[in-house]
């Protein structure tokens, strides 16, 4: 008899709080909440280059975006997001397709639960 185990991805997402905060004393609220969207909408054209680029073996589009959304997570303190963008960065300097398919499907995941967590912090502020 085969045992079949399913495993359940869930991680908790990260966000630096007062990377927030520092926007928001910098610029003000409104114009931080600006970036914020702007970055987010950034974030999502990358990962769906970075879907295309996945599905069309073009690692050096995988490469170049997950560079990108490195520093764009960053700005807005989406700190599990950036390191797992540089973990698909790496696997994918490495050339290792093992890895470059794990670590892609992980970004999927945690890109998803990032930006709802974005959101779910807009809506508390009010």
């Amino acid at each position: 008899m085969t045992m079949i185990t399913v495993l359940i991805h869930d991680e908790t997402v990260r966000m630096d709080a007062d990377r927030v905060a520092s926007l928001c004393t910098q610029l003000g609220e409104g114009a931080a909440e600006d970036v914020i969207c702007r970055a987010m909408e950034e974030l999502a054209v990358r990962l769906r280059k970075i879907e295309t680029a996945f599905h069309d073996d073009d690692y050096n589009t995988m490469r170049k975006c997950a560079r990108s959304m490195i520093a764009i997570a960053d700005q807005i303190g989406l700190t599990t997001l950036a390191r797992v963008a540089a973990d698909v960065a790496h696997s994918v300097d490495a050339m290792n397709p093992v890895a470059i398919a794990s670590t892609y499907t992980r970004l999927i995941r945690v890109s998803d639960q990032s930006l709802t967590a974005v959101w779910d912090v807009q809506d508390l502020s009010g």
